[in-house]
């Protein structure tokens, strides 16, 4: 018996009106499980480059790793060929479902691309040249833009950084339904499992951050840091709407992966999720909308910044950035348009260094303590509380509090992305794949 190993990736199965890649995902796990698919690793959902404007939901694609017969292995891509077409809304011009199919070692190729597609924008031209050139067996409906995402998840192992994500679906058919996914049972998860997991309530608003609101089988997703705790913590969560299935991923979200690389001001691109380092050059002033507008620079040039307004309590320390502040800007950039110039949108600042903040004020009354008033041009000051004359004096430099410290400012977790770094997670990593799977990581 010949057994080969197979890394399986898919993306765009959904549409704005239904469907889920990973509720599909789920459907192949329970099929290749009733082929008899020895499981390598956890699903991995995979997000990539959330700049991306003809991204489907959350811009995320998902990869099975498994061995499996090999007379099995050729029927694979006809069965999810005919999974898709009874899955998808056909008629759905925005849905272009990709699928492919690697056998053995991942090509150095595939993932190279993988690592270009977390930060940079990719054509589906690309992405087929690297499909005929490795030999990739693959399914294409539509304009093939789901083979970009397939690919690059193909070629994401996970092995810098990785948390895990717990999904319940319900059934296709209660997509439209109200979730009803109890607030309370959430805020008692949260509190009892604590730093296991991320990105559950916002703590400022006490906002539910685990269920979705589109149409589709998601009822809730719960993210942390291992398996185990995701699982234990789904054992909290209260919901009127019954589970159809459940699946444990593990992903990048929560890593900040798309922030890797330091990209000088000349050389950004639009949609590109990138660091920039450099010098606040204009301070910050706020526009109608109540966003907030502020200018960076290095040595190749300098760009426009924007906090806006869905980031919250966030755009408050931006607000207090002033001119000379070193600091590394977490950014999208955002295109040129008619009504400005190529634009970063900050998701996040890291402030290096302070400027100095002071002002300069009138000295004090040595006689009574009170404070000096000009007594004209070139004369000095004078006391009118007291009399006192001092024509030589001059004016005095006062330190103002910069309610800000050289560290770490995110939004809101309400505002923030999916791949985003939350504050819990700054100095943690999950760099070891599992070697085993835990029981039960999917249902049925």
């Amino acid at each position: 018996m010949i057994i080969k190993e197979i890394h399986l990736g898919m993306d765009d199965i959904d549409s704005p009106r239904g469907g889920c890649t990973t509720h599909f995902a789920s459907l192949v796990v329970e099929m290749l499980s009733n082929w008899g698919a020895l499981w390598i690793d956890y699903p991995n959902l995979i997000r990539l480059n959330p700049n991306i404007p003809y991204r489907t939901r959350g811009n995320g694609a998902v990869a099975l790793r498994f061995k499996i017969e090999a007379s099995k292995a050729r029927d694979i891509l006809p069965a999810l060929e005919k999974m898709i077409a009874e899955y998808i809304e056909m008629d759905y011009p925005n849905t272009n479902p990709g699928v492919v199919l690697v056998e053995g070692n991942i090509p150095v190729e595939v993932q190279e691309f993988s690592e270009r597609a977390i930060w940079r924008t990719i054509s589906i031209a690309i992405a087929k040249r690297v499909l005929e050139s490795n030999s990739i067996q693959h399914v294409c409906i539509g304009n093939g833009r789901g083979l970009i995402g397939s690919l690059a998840a193909v070629g994401n192992r996970l092995t810098q950084d990785h948390t895990y994500e717990f999904i319940a679906y319900r059934s296709p058919e209660s997509s439209n339904q109200p979730r009803r996914v109890y607030e309370d049972s959430v805020i008692e998860m949260n509190r009892t499992m604590g730093e296991r997991l991320f990105s559950s309530i916002d703590p400022r608003t006490n906002r539910m951050l685990i269920a979705p609101h589109g149409p589709d089988p998601v009822l809730y997703g719960i993210r942390g840091e291992g398996p185990e705790d995701v699982i234990s913590a789904a054992s909290f969560v209260q919901s009127d709407s019954s589970i159809e299935r459940r699946m444990v991923f593990r992903s990048n979200q929560g890593t900040g992966a798309h922030l890797k690389h330091v990209v000088y001001v000349a050389d950004l691109r639009p949609y590109m999720a990138a660091l920039v380092h450099g010098v606040i050059d204009r301070d910050p002033i706020a526009i109608e909308g109540g966003h907030v507008l502020f200018g960076i620079g290095d040595c190749s040039g300098r760009i426009d910044c924007a906090a806006y307004e869905p980031t919250g309590e966030f755009r408050e320390t931006v607000a207090r950035l002033r001119k000379g502040d070193q600091a590394l800007v977490h950014a999208a950039v955002r295109p040129a348009s008619r009504t400005h110039g190529l634009t970063l949108n900050a998701e996040g600042i890291v402030i290096i260094k302070l400027a100095k903040r002071s002002k300069l004020l009138n000295p004090i009354c040595p006689s009574c303590s009170k404070r000096l008033k000009s007594a004209g041009r070139g004369q000095g000051f004078k006391c009118v509380n007291c009399g006192f004359k001092n024509p030589e004096g001059a004016k005095i430099e006062v330190l103002l509090d910069t309610e800000l410290e050289e560290t770490v400012y995110l939004p809101p977790p309400r505002a923030q992305r999916h791949l985003t770094r939350p504050l819990e997670r700054l100095n943690r990593i999950n760099s070891e794949v599992p070697k085993c799977l835990i029981d039960e990581w999917h249902i049925p």
